[in-house]
């Protein structure tokens, strides 16, 4: 039973006749004669009586027509819910690393959910690697990462920009460059979790004979920044996320060298998941604003 034969059924009932549904319809009246055929033999009885000229519901019509209207009232709701863009109701999931959530997205969303309140946003904080599976299973529509995740070819992978990386010292720090860095007696290594980054730290401290067994260990960017502000030890960051530290010099930092390890901020989905309009718009506006967070490290 096709949605257009219940249509057509519906203007022969409101126009008067079969000729004039044709019209209103932009239909050969041959076409309209066709659509009642087909809806009559799967029906196995007749809708309209023909008697000479006039045309008139026959008692299985007559019942026939609520369950029509019912039916086309369907249509045209579901129709709705992906054509009215500014009423659009859906859940993005989206995932991103700590840093990337407080210091990348919130103008992000902050745009798009003036352009669509009705749209639900879950956001998913975690490791690359987390998020990367979350993706591969479908638990999120869009995922963001601070370095390419192993290779998959299930996942389209966008790079929006690179992010210079910083190592974080204490205030009173004598450090001014990689190549004279040493650590003090009573400084200790601040990790970040594990992925990410945190390899290329790891390694340049071991060129350097630094131990990084015995170090500590942070998930939140905002307790590491804290811990090197008040001279507990020394870290590596996104320059993103310590540009108003550095600023306001609480802090000192030495400019990583990108020939040991770069990171860049990158936009991921699965090839094979639909996306609603609602994340092809979020998207959307990633793509925009990316180029302004270029300048801004700049500044």
């Amino acid at each position: 039973m096709e949605i257009r034969h219940l249509i057509t059924f519906k203007a022969i009932v409101d126009m008067g006749g079969f000729s004039k549904a044709a019209v209103h319809l932009g239909y050969a009246q041959s076409t309209v004669t066709a659509h009642i055929q087909a809806l009559e033999q799967e029906l196995g009885v007749p809708l309209f009586d023909r008697i000479g000229k006039k045309v008139q519901l026959t008692e299985v019509g007559e019942n026939f027509l609520a369950h029509a209207l019912e039916m086309i009232q369907l249509y045209i709701k579901a129709k709705d819910v992906f054509q009215t863009e500014n009423e659009e109701i859906a859940t993005l999931r989206i995932g991103a690393p700590e840093s990337l959530t407080i210091y990348r997205l919130p103008q992000i969303i902050q745009s798009f959910r003036s352009q669509y309140p009705k749209v639900n946003i879950i956001m998913k904080a975690g490791s690359c690697w987390d998020l990367q599976d979350e993706l591969r299973r479908g638990d999120l529509d869009i995922a963001f990462f601070l370095q390419a995740p192993r290779s998959d070819s299930d996942l389209h992978m966008e790079t929006l920009i690179e992010e210079p990386l910083v190592i974080l010292l204490p205030p009173s720090s004598d450090n001014k460059s990689l190549q004279s860095f040493t650590l003090n007696d009573n400084e200790n290594i601040i990790l970040t979790e594990q992925g990410s980054y945190r390899d290329y730290f790891e390694a340049f401290l071991r060129s350097k004979g630094i131990q990084t067994e015995t170090a500590m260990e942070f998930w939140s960017v905002e307790a590491i920044k804290q811990c090197v502000i008040c001279g507990l030890g020394i870290s590596m960051l996104p320059l993103v996320t310590v540009q108003n530290e550095m600023n306001q010099q609480k802090l000192k930092i030495i400019h990583w060298d990108t020939s040991l390890g770069s990171v860049s901020t990158i936009m991921s989905w699965h090839k094979n998941k639909w996306h609603s309009r609602a994340a092809r718009k979020f998207m959307d506006l990633v793509r925009a604003q990316a180029p302004s967070w270029d300048h801004s490290l700049k500044e």
